[in-house]
């Protein structure tokens, strides 16, 4: 039987990259970043933070890294690589063992669990590394099923504090701080590029049960996303037999 890792939703009004993580493999909800951010000059923090998250929102391509620690120890790696509509691809990575590969084209999803994350689940039940991918329509996936959605929302809350100029990588970064009456135990730090587009380039998270750091880069770049070779694709319900 196949039990997917999920990618999700946590606020209506952040952008974030939720994982809520199967209980063999890690215990707790680990949340990665918001989007938000700003450029310079005499704007307030809010519109630095509303800049950055119109320009975010008007992209074509975007990579997300994120990484999410639970204060338990265990922790999650995603990489997203989507065009903000339809088409993404993701990889899961966890501390304790496995991998989980995802390919969302339009309205089909492809799945690949590594053996380690099948055996996570079922020890014994593998026999051999795992290779195929299966395919599952994509309005199938629910809160908690495990899988990422391409779209992401960019939208502010709370309320922003500038902080101090900083670099992210090569560039020239505005620190960002926010606090939300909805998370009295967590703050939010986001980092706007100051030069060129405010892009999002970071955007860290603090709270009681976990900790997540999510990074922006590939702004507007091709994509080459692709549905896996069809003599390496099973359906869902052939995989569950």
């Amino acid at each position: 039987m196949l039990i997917l890792y999920l990618e999700g939703c946590v606020r209506t009004k952040t952008t974030t990259t939720a994982s809520t993580v199967l209980t063999c493999l890690l215990a707790g909800v680990l949340v990665a970043g918001c989007g938000s951010g700003g450029s310079g000059g005499n704007e307030s923090a809010d519109d630095l933070l509303e800049d950055a998250n119109a320009v975010m929102r008007g992209l074509k391509s975007v990579r997300v890294d994120s990484t999410s620690t639970t204060a338990k120890g265990g922790t999650v790696t995603v990489r997203l690589v989507t065009d903000l509509d339809s088409r993404c691809t993701a990889t899961t990575t966890f501390s304790q063992g496995g991998t989980l590969d995802q390919i969302r084209m339009g309205e089909t999803d492809y799945v690949r669990p590594d053996r380690a994350y099948l055996e996570k689940r079922k020890p014994g039940s593998v026999t051999s590394e795992q290779r195929l991918w299966i395919r599952t329509p994509a309005d199938a996936a629910q809160p908690g099923d495990g899988l990422s959605s391409c779209t992401r929302p960019f939208e502010s809350f709370g309320t922003a504090e500038q902080g101090k100029n900083t670099r992210v990588g090569d560039r020239d970064a505005v620190e960002l701080t926010v606090t939300d009456k909805e998370d009295a135990d967590g703050t939010y730090t986001f980092y706007v590029a100051t030069e060129g587009k405010p892009y999002l380039l970071k955007a860290v998270y603090k709270g009681a049960e976990y900790d997540t750091t999510t990074s922006f880069a590939g702004f507007d770049e091709p994509l080459d996303i692709r549905p896996p070779e069809a003599a390496e694709v099973i359906d869902a319900q052939d995989a569950l037999r």
